[in-house]
């Protein structure tokens, strides 16, 4: 909030008895009026050297220096001024205490900003509603500064940082590879860089498909298979408004030229900092448009089943103040959201938030990271690695490369994200032995949620987060060739092991045989459960795409118990899945099924590994 100070302080102040003291006073009010500050305090310190006691000054240059930020230099005139007689406006004591609170001086502040609504007597319920949030950062902090956090920063090196300005990390989930912005001498262009043991390599520009000379690129999100780069692009041609959202999609080792999300993402209003959901479905974004909280605010877009970007939505007063919110950023757990906001309270300018999602899709409370990882200055820009063990961040802090460069810091526990791991993977063809393009399809048993629901790259591999605490089917497939599907239990014991697998897709062809992973039964019973609809819907795509084939559905056990039981109950099972297909519309001239007990192993029934391999449902193409 900006207000008038050179004049209201003009007035409310006694002027110089000194005629050279007023005439430079007077040279500094036509500076202030054209907006020259810089040469305008030049002048307000030649009246005070020639009046050490001209009040008037002292005001005028406490209030231009607060308006350039300078708090410290402000402070120190506004207790120039109040020490010497003459009248006080309210507002005076509100700027002191802005400049308290933006240099740390809580306590000061805090009285000072008490003071002003004591004695303001305007009407203006946002200034007054702007001191009242002001006293509550202050009470924060004083409380805040008692309990500080562990926090050490480390830079993350010179493959990264320069002499120039480094900011906006993003990391892809493998923790392999990091892209950032940096400003070369006025332009915004993105580096990659990628980790060789546990340093980061030198950075290299990421793609001229996608860095220009022209315009500023920046404030990117990365999705965590690394395929896709949400960003950043202002006064483009093809923007709606001054800054715009853009999708660039990896293609081999070099990208696709960026692409306008356009409208209803992109609007004539400011759109920016977009951050990507790990399952692409949401996208974050800071927009100033209308119908948010107030100021910028974080919406959210989902994307619909027509594979378009639907009306944004406002994340609520759960998230968003009548302040501003900046630099979301979306955790790979796909729960945890990371931001800063200077509407919380916190320790003055921005600081950086955290909340959580619970299973009904509603956000908690931010909770401020605390202290120093907060100070009075601007915190904002935070990602989070993969493994939740690590903030990365831009800041100035002495003894770095440049300008600004990135560092590290560990994360206190409680700010920690949801545990995740991953399954990536490369797709061949079986008799070939060359990579293939393939849908790749991870869903959350639990919730039927999509994890992941997209194409391999051109090399054939893929990426896919996998939060622990459920279970996870996956399901990869190609025209022509038989589906490939495995089942991840991943407990709340489960180590956050990454899942490395070779998928090998064989053609369509008679006596192919395929296990169906994902299709449960409890102990000792047939009936099929919910779990089961993922794996069964491929089934029956592949049938309903294929209508040549013909298959016969098998049920099978491990060695324990009777062989007559064994064989009945693996009967069933495979009746409950020839059942369910029927229901689907399926021929039932193309269908077939039979119980084999324990007749067909595929592994040692001696271990309970082994067993557990050996109790499945499977299918066999009978005929083409």
């Amino acid at each position: 909030m900006l207000f008038c100070f050179f004049t209201f302080l003009k007035v409310g102040a006694q002027s110089s008895g000194n005629r050279k003291a007023n005439a430079i006073f007077e040279k500094a009010q036509v500076l202030l009026q054209d907006q020259s500050y810089d040469l305008a305090v030049v002048k307000l310190k030649e009246a005070v050297k020639a009046d050490p006691t001209f009040q008037n000054a002292y005001f005028q240059l406490a209030e231009v220096q607060r308006r350039l930020k300078e708090f410290k230099e402000a402070k120190d005139y506004y207790d120039i001024a109040i020490a010497l007689p003459g009248k006080l406006e309210a507002r005076v004591y509100y700027g002191l205490a802005e400049s308290q609170l933006n240099t740390g001086d809580y306590a000061g502040a805090l009285i000072n900003y008490e003071q002003f609504l004591k004695e303001y007597t305007g009407k203006d319920p946002d200034f007054i509603g702007l001191a009242k949030k002001c006293i509550k950062d202050c009470l924060f902090s004083i409380e805040a500064i008692k309990k500080p956090v562990a926090y050490q920063p480390v830079n993350l090196g010179e493959g990264i940082n320069s002499k120039y300005r480094e900011y906006f990390p993003a990391i892809t989930a493998d923790g392999k590879n990091i892209i950032f912005s940096r400003n070369l001498e006025g332009n915004e262009d993105f580096y990659i860089s990628q980790k060789q043991g546990n340093i980061w390599g030198q950075a290299v520009p990421l793609s001229d498909k996608i860095n220009t000379s022209k315009y500023n690129e920046g404030a990117q999100s990365i999705s965590p298979d690394g395929m896709y780069l949400f960003f950043t692009g202002c006064n483009r041609p093809d923007g709606l408004g001054r800054c715009d959202i853009y999708v660039s999609r990896k293609k081999g080792k070099d990208w696709s030229e960026p692409f306008n999300l356009g409208a209803p993402v992109n609007s004539k209003f400011w759109d920016s900092q977009p951050a990507i959901s790990p399952d692409g479905n949401v996208l974050y974004f800071v927009s100033n448009r209308p119908g948010g909280q107030g100021g910028y605010d974080i919406w959210k877009s989902e994307l619909g089943q027509d594979g378009l970007w639907q009306n944004p939505v406002n994340l609520g007063p759960e998230i968003n103040t009548p302040y501003d919110e900046h630099t979301p950023f979306i955790h790979p757990d796909g729960k945890t959201l990371y931001f800063s906001s200077n509407g919380w309270p916190g320790f003055g300018n921005k600081d950086i938030f955290y909340c959580r999602m619970d299973r009904q899709g509603k956000w908690g409370q931010p909770v401020n990271f605390g202290y120093p990882i907060n100070t009075y200055n601007e915190e904002m820009g935070l990602i989070v690695t993969p493994d939740g063990s690590e903030g990365l961040f831009s800041a100035n802090i002495s003894g770095g490369y440049g300008d600004m460069d990135i560092y590290r810091f560990k994360m206190p526990e409680v700010t920690k994200p949801q545990a995740i791991t991953y399954v990536k993977g490369i797709v061949r063809d079986k008799e070939t032995r060359q990579v293939m393009q393939s849908k790749i399809l991870v869903t959350d048993l639990n919730t039927d949620k999509k994890q992941f629901n997209d194409f391999t790259s051109e090399n054939g591999d893929f990426l896919a987060i996998m939060p622990i605490g459920s279970s996870y089917a996956l399901n990869v497939s190609s025209e022509g060739y038989l589906f490939y599907s495995e089942n991840f239990e991943l407990g709340a014991d489960h180590k956050d092991q990454p899942f490395l697998i070779e998928v090998f897709l064989e053609k369509i062809k008679t006596g192919s045989n395929v296990t169906l992973k994902n299709i449960f039964f409890e102990t000792n019973k047939y009936q099929l459960l919910p779990t089961s609809i993922g794996e069964l819907g491929a089934l029956i795509d592949l049938l309903t795409q294929n209508k040549e084939i013909v298959i016969e559905i098998q049920g099978h056990t491990d060695n324990v118990g009777d062989d007559k039981a064994n064989e009945k109950l693996s009967l069933l099972r495979a009746k409950a899945v020839y059942d369910y297909l029927l229901e689907h519309k399926l021929p039932p001239d193309r269908l077939s099924f039979k119980g084999y007990g324990e007749a067909k192993p595929i592994a040692d029934n001696q271990t309970e590994a082994g067993r557990k391999l050996n109790r499945r449902t499977s299918f066999m193409i009978i005929k083409i």
